[in-house]
């Protein structure tokens, strides 16, 4: 289906499928290593680039285009990329666009294992690296330098749900020769479209909403053509790809994920402000909530607010962990965008691993407990949660 004047749900579910009488209502899965042709000079024309077709599943496989094909259109891109994972998609954008000597500016506020891969990896080959704070756009606009190439962030961020001003960071960042890009995990394009308010780059951890039931994992890289055929030689070249079972997983999790954003977003609106009532919670982070900072922010950006929330509780670890152990509902797991509720204590998992100093900067706070809020019936939901601040 190449019709793109179809709205998102329809887009969702019929956008990568070539129906035949084989496979008339369900997307085929493609469990090969490699592909057979017709001639050694069939086979020469392939490899060359002259003649279309498929090679080897390294970076080739027609399950893994129909995915790259549905999620490219709902996030108005002239191509995808996947990977093998979200990390993978952060590394493969790296590699594929920057160079030893460029400059990164990076959000602070973003996913741990991001800050580890700038800070202790890439740094190691030649790139420079700066943390900013993700909202005071005086810090972004002080660290750019000539050689300058990349800013990167997330919004909404993880786990303190700041927003980032897209429009305003593509237009420093364009102003500069340098390339935005974001990590769209939080909302998908179901919330947030950030190639269309500037953005040069989006990266996805599909193994969140995109897959909706915490089944597989991979990732996804999307932009320009030119910028994806960047991308699309590391990933060839070196194979951070993703396999075509997964992609079929995520074929059908993107089927509902307009349905599933909505509900988490009106799930996650109520437990936020059913929480900023309780008088253990020192602060709800939400930004569907009047009261967070960027409120009016996030209603500019996005179409709905998610289904990611935190919060600090009286008490610090000790009563962050026994909250989250009291819970006979939600599970305790670092993944998020998951059917099921899921509670986790950053400081201790998803960010764990930064030194005292990097979580303070970040505002990874002991008692802080982040929420992947469910599909799970909502007064479900907060009676457990009350149960456990008992």
């Amino acid at each position: 289906m190449s019709n793109r004047t179809y709205q998102f749900a329809t887009k969702a579910i019929r956008t990568g499928h070539n129906r035949t009488n084989e496979q008339e209502h369900s997307e085929a899965i493609f469990p090969t290593s490699s592909f057979v042709f017709e001639s050694a000079k069939d086979a020469a024309q392939v490899f060359a680039g002259d003649k279309p077709g498929n090679l080897y599943s390294r970076f080739t496989n027609p399950t893994v285009k129909a995915f790259e094909e549905r999620l490219a259109t709902l996030e108005g891109a002239e191509r995808c990329v996947a990977t093998a994972s979200g990390m993978a998609a952060v590394l493969t954008t790296c590699m594929g666009l920057l160079n030893a000597g460029d400059h990164i500016v990076v959000s602070r506020n973003v996913f741990g294992s991001i800050i580890i891969l700038f800070e202790q990896h890439l740094a190691r080959f030649g790139l420079e690296i700066d943390f900013v704070d993700l909202a005071d756009m005086n810090s972004w606009q002080a660290a750019i330098k000539p050689n300058t190439k990349m800013l990167f962030l997330e919004s909404p961020s993880n786990p303190l749900t700041q927003i980032g001003d897209i429009r305003t960071l593509a237009d420093l960042a364009h102003a500069n020769n340098s390339l935005l890009v974001v990590d769209n995990v939080f909302c998908t394009p179901a919330l947030q479209q950030p190639l269309a308010m500037g953005a040069d780059v989006v990266v996805h951890s599909a193994t969140k909403y995109l897959d909706g039931q915490g089944r597989a994992i991979g990732g996804a890289v999307l932009g320009s053509n030119k910028l994806m055929e960047k991308v699309f030689g590391f990933v060839r070249t070196a194979g951070p790809s993703m396999g075509p079972f997964n992609a079929w997983i995520f074929l059908k999790g993107l089927e509902t994920l307009s349905l599933r954003m909505q509900a988490h977003s009106a799930n996650a609106l109520e437990l936020a402000a059913w929480l900023e009532q309780q008088t253990v919670v020192q602060q709800v982070n939400y930004p569907g909530l009047v009261s967070h900072p960027q409120h009016e922010l996030a209603r500019q950006q996005q179409n709905d607010f998610g289904g990611i929330l935190s919060f600090e509780i009286d008490g610090g670890q000790e009563a962050a962990w026994k909250f989250i152990d009291s819970s006979r509902l939600a599970s305790i797991t670092a993944n998020i965008g998951d059917t099921k509720t899921i509670v986790t204590h950053p400081a201790s998992t998803t960010h764990g691993r930064l030194t005292p100093e990097q979580k303070q900067e970040a505002g990874i706070l002991a008692g802080l407990v982040r929420v992947s809020v469910g599909l799970e019936d909502i007064e479900d939901i907060k009676q457990d949660f009350s149960r456990s601040f008992t």
